[in-house]
This record gives structure tokens, sequence and C-alpha cells, in this order.
């Protein structure tokens, strides 16, 4: 059996802050450093922008959209 009496008094102050620092880590594991949703998928779209998740999928569209207008562009130039 444990007695009270065989704890000293640094050691209980140690175990203290060693209780404390823990409670301390485990409360920042828990923590979140986004405000809201919006802010955390804006993160999310970001890195994956980033690591090339998305290609280059909106130049090749203007690539295209300009190729239609001017092939549009002669087609009219050819009929008039």
């Amino acid at each position: 059996m444990l007695r009270w009496g065989m704890w000293r008094a640094p050691q209980l102050t140690a175990d203290m802050f060693a209780l404390q620092s823990s409670v301390e880590r485990a409360g920042w594991a828990l923590a979140c450093s986004f405000t809201s949703s919006a802010e955390f998928e804006a993160a999310v779209i970001s890195s994956r922008r980033k690591a090339g998740a998305y290609g280059r999928g909106r130049g090749r569209r203007s690539i295209t959209y300009a190729g239609a207008a001017i092939g549009t562009l002669i087609a009219l130039i050819l009929l008039i």
C-alpha cells in the first residue's frame, strides 16, 4: 500500500508540472489553426494546386477558345 507520506514535495511538484505540460500538449493537438471551413478548403485547394493536382486546364481552355474564335472569324470573312 502506498502511503501519502512517501511522496516528497519536489517529486509531487515535478509530477504536477509534467501533468500540466501533458494537458497543454493534448489541447494543442486538438486545436485547429483555421477559423472557418472556408479558410480550410481554400488552404486545401491551394496546396493541391501547388502539387499539380488540377493541371494546366485553364491555359489549354483559353487557347481552344481563341482558336475557335479565329476559325469563326475566318469562316465569316470567307462567306462575305
